[in-house]
């Protein structure tokens, strides 16, 4: 296999990863004042994300470092037309890391209730621009015959990259819902349970609409087979979690994301980010690579450091599997007495 289609499957795989595991700990956040009826049950929420959140983070930095690495000319295309939903994200990934260290900082419910804000705003715009990001590369942009943005920043404001926002959107709020769940235990438990139950069908209605849309226009034959596994999988999780199997609900519905993210980079395959102008200025696998002594690099080194990470972060969920509840949070602490 050649190394662009490698790199092409590693980016694909990466962008799976971040969806998935971020998106849970983005749904956590979007819930905190739904499900958190007092201090002590958001402060159990947040510690269900509290040891995963940041490593969480990391897949998004791999993923977009591949795709310059790997093809310098699709990053420049995609983050070009992208670059404002792209700002957001980052100031609101700032935004929630620092209210996620700041807010313990003062015994104040004032003080907590404004980082549980920054917390929320910090979680759902996220998911919004990554979704948008995504929907942009698979459905195309304006790009000329040198690869070039075609008008200006809003080019890629549709419709249908707005469908694709609302799909991450809503996958993360309903991943949060089963994650909390499925780590917590008594009524946040039972409230989650039952608040997942009632929003599944509508909030993955989006993310089956955008598959469907993107295999109408760009799908191969087998990728029906990918969209049938997302459906088949999404209905299981449904099944699942109303009958209170939290674990089995959360497996589901990373089957239905992974069919997604194989229908959606299975059906751009060879394209990496096709032209809504004329089809000969697509960017593919071929003329948006690096060179082969780059690629060869990148996969010795990514043969090496892959492993390890994903041991690590695998490690990190085995030892902070157990549910968590509201006898196991301590009194807030008084800061300022801390510092005397």
């Amino acid at each position: 296999m050649e190394l662009e289609i490698v790199w092409f499957v590693v980016i694909a795989f990466l962008w799976l990863g971040y969806l998935f595991l971020e998106g849970f700990d983005f749904g956590v956040g979007m819930l905190l004042p739904v499900l958190g009826r007092s201090d002590t049950e958001r402060r159990v929420m947040i510690n269900t994300i509290g040891p995963v959140w940041d490593g969480n983070e990391v897949w998004i930095i791999v993923a977009g470092g591949a795709m310059f690495a790997a093809f310098p000319a699709w990053y420049a295309g995609l983050f070009s037309a992208a670059y404002l939903p792209l700002l957001f994200v980052l100031l609101a990934l700032i935004g929630r890391g620092v209210a996620f260290e700041y807010r313990g900082k003062v015994d104040s419910d004032r003080w907590r209730r404004a980082w549980d804000k920054v917390i929320v705003v910090g979680s759902t715009v996220p998911p919004v621009g990554i979704g948008f990001i995504i929907a942009s590369t698979v459905l195309g942009l304006p790009l000329d015959a040198d690869g070039n943005r075609v008008g200006s920043a809003f080019e890629a404001f549709r419709w249908d990259t707005l469908l694709g926002a609302l799909a991450v959107t809503g996958f993360s709020l309903l991943h949060g819902a089963v994650f909390i769940a499925l780590k917590t235990d008594g009524d946040i438990r039972r409230r989650a349970r039952r608040l997942a139950t009632a929003i599944l069908p509508v909030a993955i209605l989006p993310v089956a609409a955008f598959a469907v849309l993107v295999q109408v226009r760009h799908g191969a034959d087998w990728t029906y087979v990918s969209l049938a596994v997302t459906v088949a999988a999404a209905l299981v999780a449904w099944w699942r979690i109303a009958a209170g199997r939290e674990g089995q609900a959360f497996a589901a519905l990373g089957v239905a994301i992974t069919g997604t993210v194989v229908t959606l980079f299975g059906a751009l395959f060879p394209d990496v980010l096709p032209s809504t102008l004329d089809a000969a200025n697509s960017l593919t696998v071929d003329n948006a690579s690096s060179g082969d002594y780059t690629l060869t690099v990148m996969t010795w080194v990514a043969a090496f450091g892959t492993p390890a990470v994903l041991v690590y972060q695998g490690w990190t969920y085995w030892v902070f599997r157990q549910r968590i509840k509201t006898s196991h949070i301590p009194a807030p602490h008084n800061a300022q007495q801390v510092s005397r």
